[in-house]
């Protein structure tokens, strides 16, 4: 139900708050729909807002001022290709049989599959995302392994290698990996030259590679490559992925799987 147009500014940034506080995130569509006013308006009263501490931006929204740090890094990354990345999410668990050990790595895409096995037994995840760990936390039938390093906040994961040796004692039967983008002649590759190098060293320890990136990642190339198309197993993407990259990366011998 949409609150009156006639409100004072100072009025509409209180019923923002308001709409914060009870729902603890909001989108800018969702504030301009129901104060009737332009996004561009809610975008400038988000701003206000966060200059006096009352809340924090994230992409296309705003989350609690006393929101912890994994919920505001992830609010900026779930709210981009929701449906898609439920949908990869979903078919990565589907490979995962009870018994397995496996690697999540701090993509929110690695984070679906996560939100996809608490009903699964015996299931070891070995992950560097904080916010993997807290979704796991009390679920009886999952084990979580933390390799340990440097906390990094945009990513809200531990970054380092220092914890690889401790990992070798674990038979990872697969690592399912986000990316910034995927290419043929860089592979996987990430904007963090750090995150880039975490990631390689776990490739290595993982008897099957798999990708798992929505359609909005084809043909975009990061900073850092962690993964070449001859070390990848399986890319579990979205229909709507572009087909003649798609075909390129299915001709160099990777299976592709679009949901």
């Amino acid at each position: 139900m949409a609150v009156s147009r006639d409100l004072y500014l100072e009025e509409r940034r209180q019923h923002i708050l308001e709409q914060v506080q009870q729902d603890g995130r909001v989108s800018v569509t969702q504030l301009s729909e129901l104060l009737g006013v332009s996004e561009v308006t809610i975008r400038n009263d988000l701003r206000a807002l966060e200059g006096r501490g009352l809340l924090v931006r994230t992409h296309g929204g705003a989350v609690a001022a006393n929101a912890s740090v994994i919920d505001i890094a992830l609010s900026r990354r779930r709210q981009r290709q929701i449906r898609e990345k439920v949908d990869i999410g979903i078919a990565g668990a589907n490979l995962i049989a009870d018994g397995d050990a496996i690697f999540l790595d701090s993509s929110s895409t690695a984070l679906a599959i996560a939100q996809q096995l608490k009903q699964r037994n015996r299931i070891t995840v070995v992950s560097n995302s904080l916010a993997v760990a807290q979704d796991l936390l009390t679920v009886p039938g999952i084990t979580v392994v933390m390799p340990g390093g440097r906390l990094h906040p945009d990513t809200v994961s531990l970054i380092g290698t220092d914890g690889l040796a401790f990992l070798k004692q674990f038979n990872i039967q697969m690592g399912f990996f986000g990316a910034h983008g995927i290419a043929c002649q860089e592979g996987l590759t990430d904007i963090s030259v750090d995150e880039a190098n975490a990631k390689r060293s776990i490739v290595e320890l993982c008897r099957e590679v798999i990708a798992v990136v929505d359609a909005t990642k084809w043909g975009q190339v990061g900073l850092a490559s962690f993964a070449q198309l001859d070390e990848i197993d399986l890319v579990i993407s979205n229909l709507d992925a572009p087909a003649d990259l798609v075909a390129q990366v299915r001709a160099a011998g990777v299976k592709v799987v679009l949901i």
